[in-house]
């Protein structure tokens, strides 16, 4: 009995023994260089781009809504854009807002949708853009019939 102990104890010490990282420790360790890799990539995203699309999908939202309003009405409504901004002319002035979410927001090109009153509009397109990022453009468009959605500019 006096052996079996003596050597279990030089096995356990033994310099012979393979030391090591288990898989488990490798995956937990990959892991966490993954995690941390997404979330820089993340953090790094352009803040211009996606200030650019935030206005984008919210001109879509405000021209739905004007569009909407203009059928249940029966009014013609024109969204246009002006200096700092940009107008609903036929609706009652407060009824959507009139500014940009970055003072910085310019549309290229014509500045002038025709939103109703008839269901179908016709195809019709507004390309937003901000100066200090002249490559980054944005494109809010219907076919007529669709609403309005966001994309890149072909």
């Amino acid at each position: 009995p006096g052996g079996t102990r003596c050597c279990a104890a030089m096995t356990a010490h033994s310099p012979e023994r393979a030391r090591g990282f288990t898989l488990l420790e490798l995956l937990v360790v990959v892991s966490i260089m993954a995690l941390a890799t997404a979330g820089v990539g993340l953090a790094l995203r352009d803040g211009s781009q996606q200030s650019l699309e935030r206005e984008g999908e919210r001109l879509a939202a405000l021209l739905e809504s004007a569009r909407a309003q203009s059928r249940a009405s029966g009014v013609l409504v024109r969204w246009r854009a002006v200096e700092g901004g940009f107008r609903f002319d036929g609706l009652r002035a407060g009824t959507l807002p009139t500014q940009w979410l970055d003072n910085s927001t310019r549309v290229r090109g014509p500045g002038s949708l025709v939103l109703g009153p008839e269901p179908l509009i016709g195809p019709q397109q507004v390309i937003l853009v901000q100066p200090q990022h002249p490559e980054h453009a944005l494109r809010v468009a219907t076919d007529g019939l669709r609403p309005f959605t966001t994309g890149p500019v072909p």
